[in-house]
């Protein structure tokens, strides 16, 4: 009598591959033929997909918030040019109805690649009343043509600077002549920056924060 090998017998595995062939194909079948399992499957690789983003997010370094010495003095249209955040301090100064603001803390929106880096080192007085930020120039603009609503929506943005950013200067007019700022107003003025950049990095915390919150409840 001859000994069992022990080899597989290749029927058996021919009958047991084609066993799991027609479980499977019956398994698709069923997820096909039902909406509602389709729609469950897409929500659950949805999930999986969130699962796995979320271990692979790498977090966004927060950039730091430059601190310059305070600037106190009256500029020319032409002086103003100059500070768009291109330069070696990066400073970037923005005029709003005739005064000048320094908005470097805000860079990520006023300095190079932000959405209103056409402000930087320019009159955005037009743009603001218009709501174009194409309008922003670097050419002396007295404002005298626009119109009432327009002035009152600069002057609303006015605000807005004056209470978030640091005062500069005035805007000159062709042919005025600069303010001689004292040592007290300085250090006045110093004084109300420091508080300012307080209240601009807690509100930049806060704005984090709620973003993490928002993107952890996703």
């Amino acid at each position: 009598m001859a000994e069992n090998s022990g080899s597989p017998d290749p029927a058996a595995n021919q009958a047991q591959d084609s066993q799991q062939q027609q479980y499977l194909s019956s398994f698709i079948s069923e997820i096909v033929r039902s909406p509602l399992n389709l729609a469950l499957v897409a929500v659950i690789a949805v999930l999986v997909y969130k699962i796995v983003k979320s271990k692979t997010r790498t977090e966004e370094p927060v950039p730091e918030v430059k601190k310059l010495p305070k600037l106190r003095r009256d500029f020319t249209i032409e002086e103003l040019t100059k500070y768009d955040g291109k330069g070696p301090d990066g400073r970037i100064l923005v005029a709003v109805n005739g005064s000048v603001y320094d908005v470097t803390r805000g860079s990520k929106f006023y300095g190079p690649g932000g959405p209103y880096e056409a402000f930087g080192g320019r009159d955005a007085s037009r743009a603001l009343a218009r709501f174009a930020v194409d309008a922003a120039t670097d050419k002396y603009d007295d404002l005298s043509d626009l119109n009432t609503a327009e002035m009152n929506s600069v002057k609303e943005w006015e605000e807005q600077f004056k209470e978030r950013y640091d005062y500069v200067g005035k805007l000159l007019k062709p042919g005025e002549a600069p303010t001689n700022y004292s040592d007290e107003e300085d250090e006045g003025s110093q004084q109300e920056t420091e508080t300012k950049s307080e209240n601009y990095e807690a509100e930049a915390k806060t704005d984090r924060s709620e973003t993490e919150g928002k993107t952890k409840s996703d």
